[in-house]
């Protein structure tokens, strides 16, 4: 057989015509990756020049030369156009990251670990505020962790395109947390946290991204979740003085009333509110390409029973990244704890019927989007806890499957279904060891400020396990 290289030929080139044309603001702007490429262009070159800027009024390095035996973190710029709803661009952005990859545990970084609010505690707070009749504040902090403060010698590169001319081979010693490093997320943490401690707010045992401040006439609840955080109280004067503290402090956004918050949309309904993720779980479809799927009016075929064995899924990481998504969807959607937590035991090797189990989620959503929980006032701070138990659920290894829904008062706050851990040796012993789960989660609960505020005593609590008649 006879080649084109052969007789020196080329390959016939085929024009390739798209009825969707590319859209001219992919044409016109588009997110560089290397610095190189963004230098060549005098929006990118302002953006970085600004945050540039920025990084040395915070005195976020200083100059030095580099110690023979020094581990020299790297950095890189990172960039983000900023649009507007209609898609125009707003603002370009650069950022700049350390490579946190080049850390070494022991010389440059050592604890790590930052809490997050609980989504628990979030609803658990937001029942007792809406009793009382509490306004919800939210703030977002700007550069949040350019705030933290290192206690560790962390040596990094000098930026790409800022290189100091009189000291090239000079290295930045941080003296200031940056994006990328280990360690950042915990410095701005503990930053912030002694800011509040210093102003009469108390970190709970509950949950330590939790802040009180009790006083003979006010109480305040703050939550933080990195740099998103809520305000209630009491007393609106002292919430607006507070806001004002914490912005000389640290640079605010006052995003105003509580309305979206973690991709959960807030409304009020009434003297109460309603908790949704309709614009999370619109996305979710888009991405999976299922917003014209055909709706399903429950999220699991109760006639089909999942197992190890089957053919297998063809794209295992579109699996996982898919799960992984309905896992967070689960903070606002109770009834689909029990489905998402099935799909999720094949994580490792998924076939197509645990991929059918999933897409029969995704249109159990699609025909309720607008599902959510609701918040309502009550005057009863008792705590109701139901749980139960499926005996040997699964068919491959027999362990059993249990769950809980926690009420405080009328409100839904806490549920999970997961697979228990050890086989049970009967639907007895499954079920006790469903109350018990079920019985760990009460007693935080009943722990908890709102709760222990309300009552001024430990909360009555009644744990209720259902039992099949033999």
């Amino acid at each position: 057989m006879t080649t084109r290289a052969q007789t020196n030929s080329l390959k016939p080139k085929t024009l390739v015509v798209s009825r969707h044309p590319t859209p001219v603001s992919s044409v016109i702007a588009s997110e560089p990756k290397p610095y190189k490429q963004a230098a060549s262009s005098p929006e990118w070159l302002c953006a970085m020049e600004a945050e540039y800027q920025a990084l040395c009024r915070n005195c976020t390095w200083t100059l030095v030369p580099c110690p023979p035996t020094a581990n020299v973190v790297g950095c890189k710029w990172v960039y983000r156009i900023k649009r507007r709803a209609d898609g125009s661009i707003e603002r370009y952005k650069a950022r700049l990251v350390a490579k946190g990859f080049h850390q070494e545990e022991g010389v440059d970084f050592h604890d790590t670990f930052s809490p997050v609010v609980k989504p628990s505690t979030i609803k658990l707070v937001l029942s007792y505020a809406v009793t009382k009749g509490w306004a919800f504040k939210q703030l977002d902090v700007n550069n949040t962790f350019l705030n933290g403060d290192l206690t560790e010698v962390v040596y990094m590169s000098q930026p790409p395109g800022f290189i100091d001319k009189s000291h090239p081979h000079f290295v930045c010693r941080l003296s200031k947390a940056l994006y990328g490093l280990k360690q950042a997320p915990r410095a701005w943490f503990l930053k912030l946290k002694t800011f509040l401690l210093s102003h009469g707010y108390t970190c709970c045992y509950s949950d330590s991204s939790l802040f009180v401040r009790h006083t003979s006439s006010s109480t305040t609840y703050l939550l933080v979740y990195v740099d998103d955080i809520i305000i209630t109280g009491s007393d609106p004067s002292y919430i607006s003085s507070f806001t004002q503290s914490l912005d000389l402090e640290f640079s605010l956004k006052d995003l105003g009333n509580l309305s979206f918050f973690l991709g959960i949309e807030v409304s009020r309904v009434g003297s109460g509110m309603h908790l949704s993720q309709t614009s999370y779980i619109r996305d979710l479809l888009t991405r999976t390409k299922m917003t014209d799927c055909k709706p399903s009016p429950s999220p699991a075929d109760t006639t089909f029973q999942l197992s190890k064995h089957g053919e297998t899924f063809d794209d295992p990481s579109l699996f996982r990244s898919i799960v992984d998504a309905l896992q967070y969807a689960t903070i606002t959607r109770p009834e689909i704890s029990f489905s998402v937590s099935r799909v999720c035991q094949y994580m490792k090797n998924p076939t197509l019927d645990h991929w059918k189990a999933v897409k029969r989620i995704l249109r159990y959503l699609k025909g309720s989007l607008t599902h959510g929980i609701s918040i309502t006032p009550s005057t009863s701070s008792s705590i109701h806890v139901y749980c139960n138990a499926g005996w040997a659920a699964d068919p491959d290894d027999r362990r059993s499957h249990h769950g809980f829904a926690a009420y405080y008062g009328p409100n839904l706050i806490s549920w999970s279904s997961r697979k228990q851990k050890v086989v049970a040796r009967s639907s007895t012993e499954a079920e006790y060891r469903a109350i018990a789960f079920a019985a760990s989660e009460v007693s935080w609960i009943a722990r908890a400020p709102p709760v222990t505020f309300a009552t001024r005593r430990r909360a009555s609590s009644t744990v209720r396990c259902f039992t099949e008649p033999k």
